[in-house]
């Protein structure tokens, strides 16, 4: 049967040469573009085509193929504080075994009907010999990422009357205003000068007038 994948995928690995001898060892080093949409979608991620490095340790064991590794790579997102761009490095470990298609004729426990374990469709095959790398890594690269990035762990943030970004004017502050006299300072703004004198005029009369009444 033919492989349905592509060794011409800087992801997909070749396993022949490790063999099948239970215990065998390959230690593998390879620099990758990353494919698309790796990472937390609007949030975190690393930009596709970025360089992404790979160490690997390939491991034979009775159900297939053990593969543990580390992925390596520069992230790019946004301060969810001040919203400015932001880069951070970012290192995922992951293990996954990817398993022999002839596995179950080999030894492999098959979970009876009812039982809790996996379905078949969830694990990993080996095709021919391959395995493609790209879901774990992206599983490994996406819990490795903060849901919620910073561009320093103490970013104040945005000022919620300006919206102007306080790491810039630590300074920067706003004069309160008490808000029962907000609407009458509002209206003094937009009297006139004789207006004014009116009010003032018509407010020392009444004064008058309510102390001749007390006497």
């Amino acid at each position: 049967m033919n492989a349905r994948l592509d060794h011409r995928n800087p992801l997909v690995f070749d396993t022949h040469e490790l063999g099948r001898r239970p215990g065998a060892l390959q230690r593998l080093t390879r620099t990758v573009d990353a494919p698309r949409d790796l990472g937390i979608q609007g949030v975190v991620g690393v930009p596709e085509g970025t360089p992404v490095e790979l160490d690997l340790r390939l491991e034979s064991v009775m159900e297939g193929v053990l593969v543990t590794g580390t992925a390596r790579a520069r992230a790019e997102g946004e301060c969810v504080r001040c919203l400015e761009p932001l880069q951070l490095d970012v290192e995922a470990d992951f293990q996954e075994l990817f398993s022999y298609p002839d596995a179950d004729d080999r030894g492999r426990v098959i979970a009876e009907p009812g039982d809790d374990a996996e379905d078949d469709e969830d694990r990993f095959h080996l095709e021919d010999g391959l395995f493609d790398l790209e879901s774990v890594l992206r599983d490994a690269v996406v819990l490795a990422l903060p849901m919620q990035p910073v561009c320093q762990e103490d970013c104040p943030g945005l000022c919620s009357e300006c919206g102007e970004r306080l790491a810039d004017d630590p300074d920067h502050h706003h004069d309160a205003v008490d808000i029962r006299w907000a609407a009458l300072q509002g209206l003094a703004g937009t009297m006139s000068d004789g207006e004014k004198d009116e009010m003032s005029g018509d407010a020392t009369r009444s004064a008058r007038v309510d102390e001749k009444q007390e006497k």
